[in-house]
């Protein structure tokens, strides 16, 4: 809360935009009018602000019309450009509801019970079925674990499916026939990171000092991603928990495995 309110339009970027609501777009604009270089970085401020809202310039100033901008859920208000143009405006959030509506700016400004539910929304296939471009977004923001496994053998107590719940993971089942595919998500910690970005660039050449977006790498992506529970600790069934991973394919590698062995023996 105390870094929404310390933000102005001259710190917003395209990264920290989502972290504020309609409201304080309104206020944000009122106080940066009053500014001298208002005028020279007003097409900046509104790139920025567009690529977390939707805007609608209102030309028909009118209750009966105000209303029905308010039943699609935008927060209507004043923004006046220069002393001379005073103009209506409709103000929404950007709605993040499918999986292609995810980007490394707003990665960090959703929860995992929210990511769980746009992936749950958007497809049936499992955490291979996405693009790598789309799991690395995600993978930016989210440590992201997978286990596929009989129904019978899922839920059994005291295995990764509990150990992850227990840990703070969120949870998505995918059937798979006689199988089940559980995908786990946690919020990374957010951390500030400087990158050569447009946003950034843009930012610079407005004179709003440096700005940052979140990463756009993950550097340890097989780590994050397929996070073993204690390799020391042997267990049998923890085992063949891991092995049956995001595959169906358990007799091919099965096979792969014994000739290598065979080739080693030789």
């Amino acid at each position: 809360m105390k870094q929404q309110k310390a933000l102005t339009l001259k710190t917003l970027t395209k990264s920290n935009v989502w972290e504020v609501e309609e409201n304080d777009i309104f206020r944000m604009w009122e106080i940066a009018e009053k500014e001298s270089d208002f005028k020279d970085n007003r097409n900046h401020y509104m790139d920025v602000i567009r690529s977390a809202f939707e805007i609608e310039e209102i030309k028909i100033d009118k209750p009966e019309v105000i209303k029905k901008y308010e039943a699609r859920d935008f927060k209507v208000g004043n923004i006046h450009f220069d002393d001379n143009d005073n103009k209506k405006w409709g103000i929404k959030k950007r709605a993040i509801n499918r999986i292609t509506d995810l980007t490394y700016e707003n990665i960090h400004n959703i929860s995992a019970a929210k990511l769980i539910e746009v992936l749950d929304r958007n497809f049936g296939g499992g955490w291979d079925s996405l693009s790598q471009s789309i799991q690395d977004i995600i993978e930016s923001g989210f440590d992201i674990s997978t286990t596929t496994l009989p129904k019978d053998r899922l839920h059994k107590p005291g295995g990764m499916y509990d150990k992850k719940v227990n840990d703070g993971y969120e949870v998505l089942e995918i059937t798979k026939g006689l199988w089940v595919e559980a995908i786990f998500a946690k919020a990374k910690p957010k951390v500030e990171n400087h990158h050569k970005h447009d946003d950034d660039n843009d930012s610079m050449n407005n004179g709003f000092g440096d700005n940052y977006d979140e990463d756009l790498e993950d550097e340890n992506p097989s780590e994050n991603s397929y996070d073993d529970d204690d390799d020391d600790d042997f267990d049998e069934d923890k085992l063949t928990e891991e092995s049956y991973r995001t595959t169906f394919e358990t007799e091919e590698d099965l096979n792969l495995e014994a000739e290598d062995v065979a080739d080693d023996d030789y």
